[in-house]
Formats: structure tokens, C-alpha cells, sequence
């Protein structure tokens, strides 16, 4: 027996009023009721499941209006237009996007899931996909800011993940240039219905109607994947420093899968990433920076309710070997 519709809308508005009471008043009223009735690691799981989605929360619903425009008002002819036909050159300009692009790694998803639709190559929307959360002022200025006392670091991050979005992109261009990577849901086909085929709908109803949908497909897998990186937090972090050591390849590595785990935003990592150059190698730290805005335990749930598992895994494999291997080089030379 299904819920009806305005029961559904109800728990959801009563649960946007929890989480916005959560954020202004859980530090004076709702934290000492936690604390008497979990235990602390169950208070330490809560209150990291509640910073990282009160992070993303914002940029997740900039993701699903930015998708609801381009549904809306950008046509497959304009994207034709835009994207060159020269793959080579395709990707260059999927970088160029990026750097206007101020979206975090889950608010990009959709983005590029509806480019796709609309006709940009797959190749594009993976540079859009690695480069977004990365390479615009916002993330630049925290970086900047972190690491202003230590530039290559800086430069490093940038150029790293420059280098990886085109690699990355020649090889999934290879693999699925001529396949479709996407899965199909149910608000897409209410996403292509002309906007204006009852009287007094507007392009703007049509942009909040979609964005709704948008917004809830994306966030439920978003949920989910925010507890168990919180959870990865509280029981494995300890665990990871202890295997690193003084080797860069292990160092590396261990950085990288704690940048999968935490699942920081990409506006915030490079503050915890500084806390971290006393006792990882620089090409460690660069793996971190790079690696954990473009894959996490949160935003590759959001992946696979987007596209296809091939192409998740495909894509998941190729970045970590890639990044892996030019935090290396770059460290070397820093």
C-alpha cells in the first residue's frame, strides 16, 4: 500500500524543519539531550553525519536548480553549437566550464547527468565531473588560504587535477564515447514534458517542479552515503594514520582513502589537509586535495543512482589509478 502524496510532502517538510532547527539551535537545546541518551560514539557518528550534510545541503540544492535550468532553457542545438566537434578540443573546453562552474562534487553530478542528456560527449561531462569541485575561485582562495605559506602545494592541487581530467577523459572517451552511460528515471520523463502544455505554466514552475525532483532522486543516496562516511570516521580514521608511515607510496594511499571516507566538501578539505603536512610527504597531501573532491564515499552513491554501474566502476578505477600515479610524479618534483 502505497503513502499518500501529501503525507509524503508532510514528513518531508517536517523533517526540512527538524534538520533547519537542528542547525540554528542543536548546539543550546538538542546537544545535551544526545548526549544523555547515546553513547559516544553513536553522538560522535551523529554530529559528523549532521556537519557533512548541513555542508552539502546547500550546494546539493544548487546542483538540482542548475539542472533544472539547463532542462529548461538549454537546448541540444545550442549545446551542439558550444561543444566542438574535435574531442581533443572538447575536453579543453569542459575545463574552461569547470573553472565557472563554483559546485561541489555532489551538486555536479546532476549538472552533468542532464548535460549528457542534452547531448554534451561523455568525455566532456567526466572533465566537467573531476575539474568542477576543484578548479574555481572558491576552492582556489581556501586552498590559498590554507596553504599560503606553502605555494607548490597550492599550484599542485590545480595542475594535478588538470592533467588528470584530460588523461581520464581520452580513456573514457575510448571506452564509452558511442555507449549510454546514464540510467533512466522517472523524473526525467516528467523533465521532458513541454512546460507550457497547461494553461498558465511557466518556465519558472517548470524549473521548481523539476528541481524538486531533482533534488529529493539525489538526495536520498546522498543520506545514505553521508552516515556510513560518518561512521567510517569515527571507527577508521585512527586506523588509517597508523598504516601511512614515512612511505610515499603507502602515505598516498592511506591519503586518498581518507579523503574517499571523510567525504569533505571541496571548499573545506584543504583546512583539514594542512593539519596533515607534519606527518604525511607532500605527495600524499596532493592526493588528498585531489582525490577526495572528485570521488567519496557520499557522492559515488549519488554516481550510482546517475549512471550506469559499468561506467561508475570504470570511472572509479581509472581516477585512482591516475591520481595515484601524478601525485607521485608531482611530488617528486616539489
Amino acid at each position: 500500500m502505497s503513502i499518500p502524496t501529501s503525507i509524503k510532502d508532510f514528513i518531508v517538510f517536517a523533517l526540512f524543519l527538524f534538520l533547519m532547527y537542528l542547525f540554528f539551535f542543536g548546539d543550546v537545546s538538542t546537544l545535551p539531550v544526545v548526549q544523555q541518551l547515546l553513547t559516544e560514539d553513536v553522538q560522535s557518528i551523529f554530529i559528523v553525519f549532521l556537519a557533512i550534510f548541513l555542508e552539502a545541503l546547500p550546494f546539493l540544492l544548487l546542483g538540482a536548480i542548475a539542472s533544472s535550468v539547463i532542462n529548461i532553457y538549454v537546448s541540444e542545438a545550442m549545446i551542439a553549437k558550444i561543444i566542438p566537434k574535435n574531442p581533443i578540443a572538447a575536453i579543453f573546453v569542459g575545463v574552461l566550464a569547470a573553472c565557472i562552474t563554483p559546485v561541489c562534487e555532489c551538486a555536479i553530478i546532476p549538472v552533468v547527468r542532464r548535460l549528457i542528456q542534452k547531448g554534451v560527449p561523455v568525455h566532456v561531462g567526466v572533465v566537467l565531473l573531476m575539474c568542477a569541485p576543484i578548479l574555481n575561485f572558491i576552492v582556489f582562495g581556501s586552498t590559498f588560504y590554507a596553504f599560503r605559506l606553502n605555494m607548490p602545494i597550492v599550484y599542485g592541487r590545480f595542475i594535478v587535477c588538470i592533467v588528470a581530467a584530460v588523461i581520464v577523459g581520452f580513456i573514457m572517451h575510448a571506452y564509452f564515447s558511442k555507449k549510454n552511460v546514464l540510467k533512466m528515471h522517472k523524473e526525467d520523463l516528467v523533465g521532458n514534458v513541454p512546460v507550457n502544455v497547461n494553461k498558465g505554466d511557466s518556465k519558472w514552475k517548470g524549473i521548481l517542479h523539476h528541481t524538486c525532483f531533482e533534488f529529493f532522486a539525489v538526495a536520498k543516496y546522498f543520506i545514505i552515503g553521508a552516515l556510513f562516511a560518518a561512521i567510517a570516521q569515527v571507527y577508521l580514521q585512527e586506523t588509517l594514520y597508523g598504516l601511512a608511515g614515512e612511505n610515499v607510496f603507502k602515505g598516498t594511499a592511506v591519503m586518498m582513502a581518507l579523503a574517499y571516507i571523510l567525504s569533505l566538501c571541496s571548499e573545506a578539505d584543504a583546512f583539514v589537509a594542512v593539519s596533515f603536512t607534519k606527518t604525511f610527504q607532500p605527495e600524499a597531501i596532493l592526493g588528498f586535495l585531489v582525490f577526495g573532491p572528485i570521488l567519496d564515499f557520499k557522492n559515488t552513491l549519488v554516481m550510482l543512482a546517475s549512471f550506469k554501474f559499468k561506467f561508475v566502476a570504470v570511472f572509479i578505477l581509472v581516477v585512482s589509478v591516475i591520481v595515484f600515479a601524478l601525485s607521485i610524479i608531482a611530488g617528486h618534483f616539489m
